[in-house]
């Protein structure tokens, strides 16, 4: 393994649509619908990416992990949704399944914490699906704790509980 992490190109944007799909339909299957998963085809998010990574360009940071030349995960970090000055948001890791336990994702949290700290963000957050286990087990490890918010959102047509995470202090690694 000759794993770098790199910020995205133009033409990374069809790779990410398709570790994003893939990623979804192996961490929340046991708990989404798989009709509510497969909503958004590898298409139709490498079409959602490629306009986000065009507008937001200039306020966001997609990240790319990249396995001998073949992209294998990424994050994107940008100004939280709610536009607090002080706090930057983790948006997104995802990793192709075949790479999960080999510290890919450590590695992306620890790049998306340098890139939030750079920015001048105090705090972070993250949202992340209520029934993924998984995920919530692998933030707490990098620091990240519930904060009490909730909200419910439609993956496909079936609705998702999701949990807010923070972390305040940005200097510590993950």
């Amino acid at each position: 393994m000759t794993l770098s992490l790199r910020p995205a190109h133009a033409d990374d944007i069809e790779a990410i649509g398709r570790l994003h799909y893939d990623s979804r339909i192996a961490a929340y299957r046991e708990f989404v619908p798989m009709a509510g998963l497969r909503a958004l085809s590898p298409e139709l998010l490498t079409a959602w990416w490629r306009e986000r990574f065009g507008y937001e360009a200039d306020t966001h940071r997609l990240t790319v992990a990249v396995d001998d030349d073949t992209p294998v995960g990424f994050s994107y970090v940008g100004p939280e949704e709610e536009f607090t000055p002080e706090t930057g948001q983790l948006y997104a890791i995802h990793l192709d399944p075949a790479a999960q336990g080999r510290g890919i994702g450590r590695a992306l949290m620890r790049d998306a914490l340098a890139a939030m700290r750079e920015a001048g963000w105090r705090q972070a957050v993250l949202w992340v699906l209520e029934g993924n286990a998984h995920a919530r087990r692998f933030y707490e490890r990098g620091g990240w704790l519930p904060d009490g918010r909730e909200r419910e959102e439609l993956m496909g047509a079936a609705p998702t509980r999701q949990l807010r995470y923070s972390r305040s202090w940005l200097g510590e690694s993950a």
